[in-house]
């Protein structure tokens, strides 16, 4: 039976001590100067990474990250990243309300619905009609799930992201911040769920049968959880919270059942994301859930397992060698073109005045952490290439830092 040596132990203890120590310095230096938390911890990874360790000091990169050198201590630290990502769409999920998006009736459906159309369409025109300039080959199946992948990237927003930006604009709770986060919550679950059924195809033969299975299956999954899963967590939610210890029975019910839904959607072949997310969705819409709970869970996974997955990415790529300015001079483009009008449009055909459309336009184009979970499993299947990838790394972090910025230019009043 294989197992972790102890000097394999030793390892990857010290890297995952390294990468919580600095992630966590360099997180709180940024944010005292306003930048996203998740920059300090990207930073942290190149840093340690090939991109600057790599280079400078190779023998330190390779003794703290065997990858190469050392298979068990690789798929240790995979399966600890893994799980990160499993726990980040949980807890992402958990954010989402169904209630808000309803609450706000048409002008939240229209600026939802402009926010994905929109920004879907031009990502996706864009890569199948000028796949060359994305260094992809066009032509095959290849191509089409890269068109998809492209137009859902840019089509997703990051809930997590926007609510603290509108908090610091003390703009959560006015008209404009709601609407803001109901559109959030229906780019998010119609992303994930269309990113989902991407990544279900990637290792399947792309045959009919194949698309239909995978369609029917998400389907079925999502509305099973989303109505049997939610009654039976909205029946089972408050027992455990009056008659079980507080806060381990709830921790253990909610960690228990995105760990269940995440492993049954990966064995039918589909991501373990999806299951995560969809579990976080049914948990987090019950009226009996305590926000102190809500907050235990979110601190646990941000705190500890955010850190680690951030920190990853940088680890394998050497973000100098795989800049390419044309491509991440285009992603740029079409992010902010296609968000910012696609959201405009709605809100404005929602009534909205046209400034306050612009506003809610760049709150949408916030992409944040989720556009870098969306990339970073997208590379690992293959669906995009390195210079793809650190364009959408960059991407995230540009649009994640100027949207309050650009916010506030279209809500300051005239003179």
């Amino acid at each position: 039976m294989a197992k972790l040596h102890p000097n394999d132990l030793v390892t990857l203890l010290l890297a995952i001590s390294i990468i919580l120590i600095l992630s966590r310095i360099a997180s709180e230096i940024g944010k005292k100067i306003g930048l996203p938390m998740v920059m300090g911890e990207l930073l942290i990874g190149v840093a340690l990474g090939p991109t600057v360790l790599g280079t400078i000091a190779p023998g330190v990169y390779r003794t703290l990250f065997p990858f190469a050198e050392n298979s068990n201590f690789s798929l240790a630290l995979d399966a600890i990243f893994s799980l990160s990502v499993i726990l980040l769409l949980f807890v992402a999920g958990l954010e989402l309300r169904f209630s808000l998006f309803l609450r706000h009736g048409r002008v939240a459906i229209s600026t939802g619905i402009g926010s994905m159309v929109l920004p879907f369409a031009s990502g996706f025109a864009m890569a199948w009609f000028f796949p060359q300039w994305f260094s992809v080959s066009g032509g095959g199946p290849t191509h089409l799930l890269f068109a998809l992948f492209l137009g859902t990237a840019m089509a997703i927003s990051a809930l997590p992201v926007i609510a603290r930006i509108l908090l610091d604009m003390k703009l959560l709770k006015t008209e404009i911040g709601a609407i803001i986060i109901a559109s959030a919550v229906l780019n998010d679950v119609v992303g994930w769920i269309v990113f989902s059924f991407i990544l279900s195809l990637v290792n399947q033969n792309n045959g009919h049968g194949s698309i239909v299975l995978s369609i029917v299956s998400i389907a079925a999954f999502a509305t099973f959880m989303l109505v049997v899963g939610r009654f039976a967590v909205n029946r089972v939610l408050p027992w455990i919270q009056t008659k079980l210890s507080w806060p381990g029975g709830v921790l253990a019910l909610s960690l228990g059942l995105c760990l269940l839904s995440a492993a049954f959607t990966e064995y039918i072949h589909i991501h373990a994301i999806l299951g995560a997310f969809i579990a976080g969705l049914a948990i987090g819409d019950s009226a009996y859930l305590r926000e102190q709970a809500r907050e235990i869970m979110h601190q646990f996974v941000t705190n500890f397992f955010a850190p680690l997955f951030f920190v990853s990415i940088g680890l394998k790529v050497n973000f100098i060698e795989n800049f390419d300015l044309p491509i991440v001079a285009l992603v740029l483009l079409l992010a902010f073109v296609g968000k910012v009008m696609g959201a405009g449009i709605g809100a404005r055909l929602g009534g909205m005045s046209g400034r306050h459309a612009l506003a809610v336009g760049f709150g949408l184009n916030a992409s944040g952490a989720m556009e870098i979970i969306l990339g970073s499993l997208a590379y690992e299947a293959g669906l995009i290439n390195h210079a793809v990838f650190v364009a959408l790394i960059v991407m995230a972090l540009v649009t994640s830092i100027t949207s309050a910025p650009l916010m506030r230019l279209f809500l300051e009043k005239k003179g």
